[in-house]
């Protein structure tokens, strides 16, 4: 049974992650804009950036309703950044996926976004593990494979 825990300590953490998480969208809404797309399209090209998928799994991703979804990437479509192609393994299934402007557009803004980049370079890569492991334990996920820890190559950000 899960206890919440509202002593100062607990409390400065909530606070200091909400402030990250309310900056990082504030910069990612600011690059979005560079390019004329809103902050959630942005999110969707940035996905589907790293593998095509279906309208569905992208929402669970973002968690939204998939007609939601539905309108970013006709937007998107409509501006030549994304494209609808059956899924290999399903040809019911259509798949979502940038085109070579989209996943151009897709890594400037990747390149563009320094407010947590700058700051996680100024932490040795064992403290950059250490956040990474410690953020995933949050989220419920498992530890990383293979014995990563302290002092080795963490994922880059």
């Amino acid at each position: 049974m899960a206890t919440t825990r509202t002593d100062p300590l607990t409390l400065e953490v909530v606070e200091l992650i909400g402030t990250v998480v309310a900056r990082y969208y504030e910069e990612y809404d600011e690059a979005a804009a560079a390019h004329s797309l809103t902050g959630a399209q942005a999110r969707v090209l940035g996905l589907l950036s790293l593998e095509p998928m279906p309208m569905r799994r992208i929402a669970q991703k973002l968690k939204c309703e998939p007609s939601n979804v539905t309108g970013i990437v006709d937007r998107l479509e409509t501006r030549g950044l994304v494209e609808r192609r059956p899924d290999p393994a399903d040809r019911r299934v259509k798949l979502a996926a940038p085109t070579e402007l989209g996943a151009r557009t897709a890594q400037q803004l990747r390149d563009s976004l320094t407010f947590a980049r700058e700051p996680l370079a100024g932490l040795s890569d064992g403290d950059r593990a250490m956040l990474r492991d410690l953020l995933r334990r949050m989220l419920g996920e498992p530890a990383p494979s293979g014995g990563r820890g302290p002092g080795t190559e963490p994922s880059k950000p």
